[in-house]
C-alpha cells in the first residue's frame, strides 16, 4: 500500500513537472517568435546590409528554432518514457 502511494506521488510530481515544462516552453517560444519578428522587420529595413549577412542571420534563426524543437522533442520523449514506466508498474502491483 505504501509503495502504491509513493508511485502515485511520483506520478503526480512528473505530471506537475511536465505541465511546468510545457508552460515554460510555450512562454520561451513566444518570446523567440517575437524576437524573430523584430529581427525580420529590421532586416527588411536594413538596405545597407548585404544579402549574405541577411542570409546568415536567417540561418541562425532557423538553427535556433530547430534546436528549440529538437530539445522539446527530446524532453517530451523522456516524459513519455517515465509516464509509461509508471503506467506499467501500476498494472504489475495489482
Amino acid at each position: 500500500m505504501v509503495q502504491m502511494d509513493q508511485k502515485a506521488l511520483f506520478k503526480q510530481m512528473i505530471d506537475f513537472q511536465k505541465t511546468t515544462f510545457d508552460n515554460s516552453f510555450k512562454a520561451m517560444s513566444t518570446l523567440q517568435e517575437q524576437g524573430e519578428k523584430m529581427v525580420n522587420m529590421f532586416l527588411e529595413q536594413a538596405t545597407w546590409l548585404p544579402e549574405e549577412g541577411k542570409g546568415a542571420i536567417n540561418n541562425w534563426i532557423s538553427a535556433y528554432t530547430k534546436g528549440r524543437e529538437d530539445f522539446k522533442d527530446a524532453v517530451e520523449s523522456n516524459f513519455d518514457k517515465v509516464q509509461k514506466y509508471f503506467s506499467e508498474s501500476e498494472g504489475s502491483d495489482e
